[in-house]
């Protein structure tokens, strides 16, 4: 592998001002309530859950909500795009679908282990409301589960078929207001997972226990706009199926969260993915501080 070689190829730049159109599209067809999905369709941070659920009321749907996500993962995985489609219900519920699609690196020892894409359906259900029974220190609680298809990444790929990997998580959320001038969000959650990097390495050889949370500070822009900035982190099994010594570390983003009007539908996500880097000795993914991007938009 060439170590001096450009992270970002041509091809990169051409997803990337893709990606910026699609975003584009996204925010300028906007018009009533803020929505904000993560990688996976989750009402959530960049990569985590929260414990809330997209809007609805309790007795029938929400409005479904949309988003797009691009990550530059480097010349190794080349560049993901996350398409996603989330619906509330009953007031504590949401489900969705999300289909990945990857744009093959040029690495060609270790780029056909990652490039194909796979479906993502998660549920969620919140266990109880923020503040219930007027006690303002508790937090929302949910339940949740990602199940992902058509996995044919590593040990999917090594063995020639495709694989599923889920997640079951229990996550606590709790937005603080009276942390004056800088309200805050906090969120913390564990998971039962056989999904490698959210299925982007393809499976764990096992089910494991992992923990996973998020923290932004909400900031005041200009006229009625906010900026929520923050990071989170998500442990990740640290084996991967069919490819032995193979290591994965702790998956951190540092996140800009854009809401122009909170009386509006969208949000606009920037970020910076510290995934993967030296899986084995010999090999580097070099998916370290990469950018990625987000769009969320509620009908």
């Amino acid at each position: 592998m060439n170590t001096n070689s450009n992270i970002i190829s041509a091809i990169s730049l051409r997803t990337f001002i893709l990606a910026a159109s699609v975003a584009v599209a996204l925010i300028a067809g906007a018009t009533a309530s803020g929505q904000n999905l993560n990688w996976e369709g989750q009402t959530g941070a960049f990569v985590t859950p929260f414990a809330y659920a997209s809007p609805s009321s309790s007795h029938g749907l929400g409005r479904p909500a949309i988003s797009f996500h691009y990550l530059n993962a480097g010349d190794v995985i080349g560049n993901n795009f996350q398409l996603s489609l989330t619906i509330g219900f009953l007031k504590r519920f949401e489900a969705g679908y999300t289909r990945a699609f990857n744009s093959a690196g040029d690495r060609p020892a270790l780029s056909p282990l990652l490039e194909r894409g796979f479906n993502t359906f998660h549920g969620k259900a919140t266990l109880v409301s923020e503040n219930a029974a007027k006690l303002n220190f508790l937090p929302a609680i949910a339940a949740g589960f990602v199940v992902r298809s058509q996995v044919r990444h590593v040990g999917g790929f090594i063995r020639g078929r495709d694989t599923t990997n889920g997640d079951l998580y229990l996550v606590a959320t709790k937005t603080i207001t009276q942390l004056k001038p800088l309200p805050l969000v906090a969120n913390f959650g564990v998971k039962a997972t056989n999904a490698a990097a959210f299925g982007i390495a393809g499976n764990a050889p096992y089910w494991q226990g992992r923990l996973f949370g998020a923290l932004g500070f909400v900031l005041k822009g200009p006229a009625s706009s906010k900026l929520v900035v923050g990071s989170e982190f998500a442990q990740q099994p640290h084996r991967i199926e069919n490819l032995p010594g193979a290591t994965l570390p702790t998956t951190l983003t540092y996140f800009a969260r854009v809401i122009p009007d909170p009386e509006k539908p969208f949000n606009l996500d920037f970020g910076v993915a510290q995934a993967a880097g030296k899986v084995l000795p010999n090999a580097d993914v070099r998916a370290r501080a990469q950018f990625a991007l987000g769009a969320s938009y509620r009908f």
